[in-house]
């Protein structure tokens, strides 16, 4: 467990692909920490126990489901935390902050990069080549995330009005 100090309330909301999202366990210490709203959006197909005081939303086990239902959610200053590049470049376009579960801040200067490079790797996957995979998320990973999490709330704070 992560220790994290809080030194002011922010007021935001944190809406989780929670389909396959190893952090969750920070998620939800950052969020009791900072008294944050947190919404967890999975497909019935990931149904399982969860921690109470939290929203769940289930949806269809349809392909994109998580991800309408969360881009249909965002607000503008809302943080949603997701690895999936399609859904971050969404929810940036909404005014939305992204951070990935190992801690990578998608912002509209590195979206279209990455984009760009996961179309590549898709086509040579088509072609019948092979494309590396994630590697295994390390305790540094979760280290940046919870970092990257507490600065992009800290951000949203300061930038509400007092």
């Amino acid at each position: 467990m992560l220790l994290i100090e809080n030194t002011n309330k922010a007021i935001c909301r944190i809406l989780v692909d929670a389909d396959s999202c190893p952090v969750k366990d920070i998620i939800i210490d950052l969020a009791a920490n900072y008294g944050i709203e947190v919404i967890f959006i999975a497909s019935m197909s990931h149904y399982s126990q969860h921690s109470q005081g939290f929203q769940w939303i289930y949806v269809d086990s349809l392909p994109q489901a998580v991800d309408m239902a969360i881009s249909n959610l965002v607000q503008p200053g809302n943080v949603v935390v997701t690895q999936d590049y399609g859904l971050a470049a969404i929810i940036l376009g909404k005014g939305g902050k992204v951070v990935s579960p190992r801690g990578k801040v998608f912002t509209c200067e590195n979206i279209d990069l990455l984009l760009e490079q996961r179309n590549l790797e898709a086509r040579i996957r088509k072609g019948g080549g092979r494309t590396k995979g994630p590697k295994a998320l390390t305790k540094g990973d979760r280290q940046r995330f919870a970092d990257n999490l507490i600065k992009i709330i800290t951000a949203i704070n300061q930038e509400l009005p007092s």
